[in-house]
């Protein structure tokens, strides 16, 4: 039984517990009314007290009565109460002719018919409404029961979603990039122990940086830039000067918070798919310029374009370019979303984005600030 009682909810313990005291109250001034101005014995108060507990009783049957209802649909919920009415009438109507007429000597089939007749009056309201509002409390807790599970839902489903999203980023760093990454340094172990201390540093910040991405927090976007670096300069080990970057950067836009990793995998589907294919290489332009309150951001490249063999989607699970557009839609709404355009002398993908105009910032109109990274 104490089992039992602690897989209740607390919520529904103090209901009962609050009903039953209302009800305590009630009993408690009709029985001394009636023992004070109508009856004077004590068995009156004695009769009283045993009417509450059978009430009790009772509140805790409805309850799991409405309980047991509520899987079903709303017709055979209002027949099943219609049937627990009555039978609350009888047995509530039976217990008060039992401490009242049947004491006194009344004992009779006829006798019981005509007390219970003769409560189906106004009398018979007072076993109406105790079971009438035992039903309303549990619908209504019921109801906030069920608007809490579904925000409880609400946050496990975002919960799960950001899980999705943090397994999401992980898979952002293609697989390849540190396995071609391992053999780089590998490399340059034995011809320039400088420069592979160098690139283990920067593999190093990149994955701390998709680590701390994990928290969900925008960062900024110089951090995001300054990632973005440290990727180009690990592939241009691999490639040298087939691969080439240049930034044009708003100064304005430096400060302004966007998700973390969120233009990884347009420079990785440049140099993955426009790139890496074609004989000479080439150039992949970062643009963040800002226009008022909106900012666009560009990343292209003159690489195969339209003539790039595979479908220009910066992951090797595929997922990495529809990813981020997803990410940007559920952070700024539809209108973030990826703009792609394939050429014959290139690919770009952008999108726009509304930041507010930092006051301790330079104007929208600065010059814009361009730079080519060393091969």
């Amino acid at each position: 039984m104490p089992s039992l009682l602690n897989r209740i909810p607390r919520i529904w313990k103090r209901a009962y517990l609050i009903i039953c005291s209302w009800y305590a109250l009630n009993f408690a001034v009709s029985t001394f009314f009636e023992w004070r101005f109508e009856n004077p014995y004590a068995y009156v108060l004695w009769n009283g007290f045993f009417l509450f507990e059978a009430l009790c009783l009772f509140i805790a049957l409805i309850f799991v009565w409405s309980h047991f209802l509520a899987r079903f649909n709303a017709p055979v919920q209002i027949g099943g109460h219609l049937g627990g009415i009555m039978v609350f009438f009888l047995i509530m109507g039976t217990l008060s002719y039992y401490f009242t007429d049947y004491m006194e000597g009344f004992v009779y089939f006829d006798h019981w018919k005509e007390y219970m007749m003769g409560m189906m009056s106004w009398d018979a309201l007072r076993f109406y409404d105790q079971y009438i509002i035992t039903v309303g409390v549990y619908y209504v807790l019921r109801y906030f029961e069920n608007l809490q599970k579904q925000e409880q839902e609400k946050s496990e489903l975002a919960l799960k979603n950001k899980e999705m999203q943090i397994s999401l980023l992980k898979s952002q760093i293609n697989p390849h990039f540190l396995f071609n990454t391992l053999n780089s340094i590998s490399t340059l172990v034995s011809t320039s122990k400088e420069q592979a201390r160098r690139v283990i540093t920067q593999l190093s910040d990149i994955f701390r940086y998709a680590l701390d991405s994990h928290s969900g927090k925008l960062v900024k976007l110089a951090d995001e830039i300054e990632f973005i670096e440290n990727y180009v300069l690990i592939q241009q080990v691999r490639f040298g000067d087939r691969l080439r970057f240049e930034k044009s950067i708003d100064p304005s836009c430096l400060a302004i918070e966007i998700p973390p990793m969120i233009l990884q995998p347009l420079v990785e589907n440049s140099v993955k798919y426009g790139l890496a294919p074609k004989a000479d290489g080439g150039t992949i332009y970062l643009t963040v310029k800002r226009s008022g309150p909106i900012v666009k951001f560009e990343v292209r490249d003159n690489g195969l374009g339209v003539k790039a063999p595979k479908v220009l989607d910066g992951s090797s699970s595929g997922v990495g370019m529809r990813n981020t557009d997803q990410r940007l839609k559920s952070y700024y709404g539809p209108g973030a979303t990826l703009r792609v355009k394939a050429t014959e002398t290139g690919y770009s993908v952008s999108f726009f984005i509304e930041a507010p105009t930092l006051a301790d910032t330079m104007t929208a109109d600065s010059p814009e600030k361009i730079e080519t990274l060393p091969v």
